[in-house]
């Protein structure tokens, strides 16, 4: 099927009607980008942990204790079991000896691999285990302190070894996959999209290491009228230290069953249009403020020409017709 007969599939559009959302072409979606540069290049997720002799209830409060006091100490850090795609995560277990508890904290990169361990001050074994709020805030902030010390420590390394930390160039951005897609719609849009970002300036990986951004697209799949299949794709695009910057969303109609199994040109056109509007939402958030000059990433997509990967016609109106589903796509 050619490109040019796919009507009406899943139209670049914003979610500027569900409440809180951010609303990425909304005056100046990441404008304070620049403002909000930190010490730390990342951001800490803390999971609660189920390997460090606390009840749920504790885990909980201490993860958020850490949390907290890494904040405290400006540290971009979040309690949470869902990190984000670029988050490194802090991992705690404990082990008891006598009558006190040693937890250990290790750091875990957004690529999964293991950058540093250290070991927390011992704790009353009776006030660890039961949760003891100003006994779990004290540990929290002593392990908060060797935290820090430890990412500064690797920063450091980084930034005298990685020629990206050195040198800056386009913006680099993790694809981190598309998920709830059915048939091959998962790989068809990451394969697409990967290809329609490079179009636009981009280096993309699939490595979190030395990326600026991360892209990762939801799909969701759901009975419409008679016959019809409501499909709505929501990409969102996400900084290193933890902030979202926007979500680009797509949504139409398509015939029952039509994305059962093969995607194929409709993957394309989906990830070629929905690029336009990550591209926006980067352009935004690194755009120089009033009397600085652009830098070189800002000069990379600028000179980029939005929406190359898209060869054939724009997607037409979404109350155009749909082409009756092919035999074995």
């Amino acid at each position: 099927m050619s490109c040019s007969k796919l009507c009406a599939l899943l139209l670049l559009a914003l979610l500027a009607a569900c409440g809180d959302l951010p609303q990425p072409y909304r005056g100046r979606p990441g404008g304070n980008a620049a403002t909000l540069v930190v010490p730390m290049a990342i951001r800490l997720a803390i999971p609660a942990p189920d390997a460090a002799l606390l009840d749920g209830r504790g885990a909980t409060a201490f993860a958020e204790a850490l949390a907290a006091a890494l904040l405290a100490a400006e540290v971009p850090a979040i309690a949470t079991e869902q990190p984000l795609p670029l988050d490194w995560r802090v991992l705690v277990d404990a082990e008891r000896s006598g009558s006190s508890v040693r937890p250990r904290y290790r750091l875990i990169d957004a690529d999964g691999k293991e950058q540093a361990t250290t070991q927390g001050d011992r704790v009353p074994a009776r006030a660890w285990e039961s949760g003891d709020a100003a006994a779990l805030q004290q540990a929290a902030g002593l392990a908060a302190q060797k935290l820090t010390r430890l990412i500064l420590t690797i920063e450091a390394g980084r930034k005298a070894s990685d020629p990206l930390a050195l040198a800056a160039g386009p913006p680099r951005i993790r694809l981190a996959g598309v998920s709830g897609a059915p048939g091959d719609g998962n790989a068809a849009l990451g394969k697409q999209m990967a290809s329609s970002l490079g179009a636009q300036g981009f280096i993309v990986q699939d490595a979190a290491q030395g990326a600026n951004f991360a892209l990762h697209g939801e799909v969701a799949v759901t009975s419409a009228s008679p016959g019809m299949d409501q499909v709505e794709i929501v990409w969102t695009v996400s900084r290193r230290d933890g902030v979202e910057l926007g979500k680009v969303a797509q949504i139409n109609e398509v015939p029952s069953g039509r994305l059962n199994r093969l995607w194929g040109d409709i993957a394309y056109a989906a990830a070629a249009e929905a690029s336009d509007g990550v591209r926006t939402v980067v352009a935004n958030a690194i755009a120089p403020r009033e009397g600085e000059a652009p830098s070189a990433a800002a000069k990379a997509l600028a000179a980029a020409q939005p929406g190359a990967a898209w060869a054939g016609p724009r997607m037409p109106p979404t109350n155009a017709p749909l082409p009756p589903p092919t035999r074995g796509r």
